[in-house]
């Protein structure tokens, strides 16, 4: 493969996105980069499971102590929670209805909650998936989306998936119902193995959507008959080398490498960053801008909580990243 000079900034990127990360959990005031791109727009985590959403989902949906966790109540609240993938639109189900369970799910009511929140201006899901209405016969989507919801559970999906020996099985499983294509799948995948209710390695799984086949052809030249997952694979088990061939200090997640996901993930946000750093690499999607901007809160981020089947221990970690002052204005230009 002819790697671009695009490729060795994703690894720049990496580095310095994660310094953002622990520059916030240690000051909430900031500023926590130089770097202009970064600072003026808004990038995800370089680790998927950092990002404020997933945080939620972990802390909140998934492991709070007084929500039940038998199979079929993990898989309604995280399906549940990802297909609008809101947080506002999750509290304001609670806030109307109480503790959303499976075992006291009224889904006329839910969904005539979603309802009264769209006619009041409210935006119910999230814009950073593409979401396609399931053929159920309603006229909202959001109606036929709670009717695949019933139709799953109707089906014990739960209990199919657990039995499922991989995350290639659980995304296949997943990938055969209306409405859900490969990058759906995909993340509702590795959505369903934080919480307790599958327990496989994410290291043997990766399906590269849109973002990363974008990021793909502005690091490369071609991939040389290599797969787009295949090339996810080959840079994520090249970190270490790559990082430190650059000279690069990078801070992993309390002692967790990125995983073929969070790879995956780069490679969409290296596409964006690049369409203001490097316009010169068009990549495929002719995209020229980035839309979303970075708006600043000093509200403090909540000590971080992954599943507690990885072992990390948040509370040794060091959060001090190099000084500002050390760091160019622009990294990366």
């Amino acid at each position: 493969m002819q790697a671009t000079e695009v490729f060795d900034l994703y690894w720049q990127f990496a580095a310095e996105r994660q310094r953002v990360y622990f520059r916030r959990l240690a000051e909430p005031m900031g500023p926590w980069t130089n770097d202009t791109v970064l600072a003026n727009h808004r990038f995800t985590n370089s680790y998927r499971a950092s990002d404020r959403v997933s945080q939620y989902l972990i802390r909140e949906v998934q492991y709070r102590s007084d929500r039940p966790g038998t199979p079929d109540e993990l898989f309604f609240r995280t399906i549940l929670f990802k297909i609008f993938n809101r947080i506002d639109t999750w509290e304001a189900l609670e806030a109307k209805l109480g503790p959303l369970t499976w075992a006291n799910a009224d889904l006329d009511r839910i969904n005539a909650t979603l309802d009264a929140l769209m006619r009041s201006g409210r935006r119910i899901y999230s814009a950073a998936y593409i979401m396609p209405s399931p053929p159920y016969g309603h006229a909202r989507k959001h109606a036929n989306h709670l009717a695949l919801i019933a139709r799953m559970m109707d089906q014990r999906l739960p209990q199919r998936l657990q039995q499922l020996p991989t995350l290639d099985a659980v995304y296949e499983a997943l990938l055969r119902w209306s409405g859900i294509g490969r990058f759906l799948a995909f993340q509702y995948t590795i959505d369903l193995n934080y919480s307790v209710l599958l327990d496989h390695d994410e290291a043997g799984f990766v399906v590269a959507g849109p973002g990363a086949l974008d990021g793909l052809a502005k690091c490369f030249e071609d991939l040389s008959g290599q797969s787009p997952e295949e090339t996810i694979y080959w840079i994520c088990d090249q970190q270490e080398r790559a990082f430190a061939a650059r000279r690069i200090d990078f801070q992993t997640l309390y002692g967790r490498r990125l995983q073929p996901i969070d790879c995956q993930n780069l490679l969409c946000e290296i596409s964006k960053y690049a369409r203001v750093s490097h316009p010169q690499f068009a990549g495929i999607s002719g995209r020229t801008r980035i839309k979303q901007r970075f708006r600043a809160t000093t509200t403090p981020i909540p000590v971080p909580m992954f599943p507690p089947k990885w072992g990390l221990d948040v509370t040794k970690a060091d959060l001090n990243a190099p000084p500002l002052c050390m760091r160019k204005r622009n990294l990366f230009a």
